[in-house]
């Protein structure tokens, strides 16, 4: 199983972003998945989650501004960042406990995209 990020990019303050977390290889389910940022010089941030059943869950840093899906039918999480902020510069990263082939549980991770917000 692998993840891949993608969408990120340069914005301006106050612009949007939608990151894209695809999960590829053989699987049964994606139980939840995370979305989580690291900033220069800064440890890893957990910003936020979608469990299953859909609940949803969000560090107060994003709480209102960003929202997460998942498209289980095209394998795909989804991060909606509005109203940017240059603090939220930062590389963001999937991670997806996923349901294999063997019936384990396991954590798999992306490789990060970069997001740059500007003034």
């Amino acid at each position: 199983v692998q993840l891949a990020e993608s969408g990120g990019g340069l914005v301006q303050a106050g612009g949007s972003l939608r990151l894209a977390c695809a999960v590829s290889g053989p699987y049964f389910r994606i139980n939840t998945m995370d979305w989580y940022r690291q900033a220069p010089g800064k440890t890893r941030e957990w910003i936020a989650a979608i469990l299953d059943g859909g609940r949803e869950n969000y560090a107060s840093s994003v709480k209102d501004r960003f929202s997460i899906s998942i498209d289980t039918a095209q394998s795909t999480g989804y991060l909606q960042m509005n109203s940017l902020a240059p603090e939220d510069t930062a590389v963001y990263s999937c991670k997806a406990n996923i349901l294999g082939l063997g019936y384990k549980k396991d954590d798999f991770w992306g490789q990060g995209t970069q997001v740059t917000v500007s003034v």
